[in-house]
């Protein structure tokens, strides 16, 4: 009798154990995305400079609409990107763009979006989460979520594979990593630093670390960058940055 009672105490332990310490992918990407702004960010302004360019990322309750502005010698490039379409201005005056380059100039402003706006956009209907296992890094504890993207709504890039290096404690968003195939493949690693919260949203520069050439399993970069074994190529840094409500 008291063996019994003893496993079933073990059985209740352990069952509450698990049930406290479950995560899966969804969740975990959902809190992140809270703390980094949550709705914020469908209800937003987002303003800032990147590499001689500014880029800004209206977005209202689904509906978003992205400028890319920047000066070269001919004048002044206005690039527009809605839910429906892309135009380019030219020194305020609209120019006939081909499908194909309307189709390559969205797809650009579309990936600086993409990645200045981590974590939002983890929850497009084209992207398939999954929890790989847990990771330290620097001291700190991490949930890895590998990312993968349906080819249908996935764009150009849809065999790219990210892997996010969530903090188990603040739920944001620190590393994360991906392989892509285009331009001859490659595999990268990103740092966040700087981190600011501006609107109540949380936005952050990164390290760009590339990777060993040949290697394909981005989940194992977390480990070369805590062994120094992963070459720094650049620093991307959202320059003036401003944030505001969109109404």
């Amino acid at each position: 009798m008291i063996k019994k009672h003893h496993y079933l105490m073990l059985f209740i332990a352990l069952f509450i154990g698990c049930t406290i310490d479950s995560e899966d992918a969804q969740s975990i990407v959902d809190k992140s995305i809270n703390t980094h702004g949550g709705e914020l960010f469908e209800n937003s302004i987002i303003e800032f400079d990147f590499r001689g360019r500014h880029y800004m990322f209206e977005r209202d309750n689904g509906e978003f609409k992205y400028h890319r502005i920047f000066d070269d010698s001919l004048g002044k490039f206005h690039d527009i990107f809605t839910n429906n379409d892309f135009k380019r201005l030219l020194n305020n005056q609209e120019q006939n763009v081909t499908e194909k380059w309307k189709k390559r100039y969205s797809t650009s402003i579309n990936s600086v979006a993409y990645f200045a706006l981590l974590p939002f956009g983890l929850n497009d209907a084209a992207v398939n989460k999954k929890l790989i296992g847990e990771e330290e890094i620097k001291g700190k504890n991490y949930y890895k979520v590998k990312v993968t993207f349906n080819q249908d709504g996935g764009g150009e890039d849809f065999e790219d594979v990210f892997v996010y290096w969530i903090c188990k404690e603040s739920y944001q968003m620190d590393y994360f990593g991906y392989y892509y195939k285009n331009d001859g493949g490659g595999i990268r690693f990103r740092e966040a630093i700087n981190g600011r919260k501006k609107g109540g949203i949380l936005l952050s520069d990164y390290k760009n670390y590339i990777g060993p050439d040949g290697l394909e399993d981005v989940g194992k970069m977390a480990q070369l960058f805590s062994k120094d074994q992963l070459k720094l190529l650049s620093e991307i840094k959202l320059e003036n940055l401003e944030i505001k409500r969109y109404k």
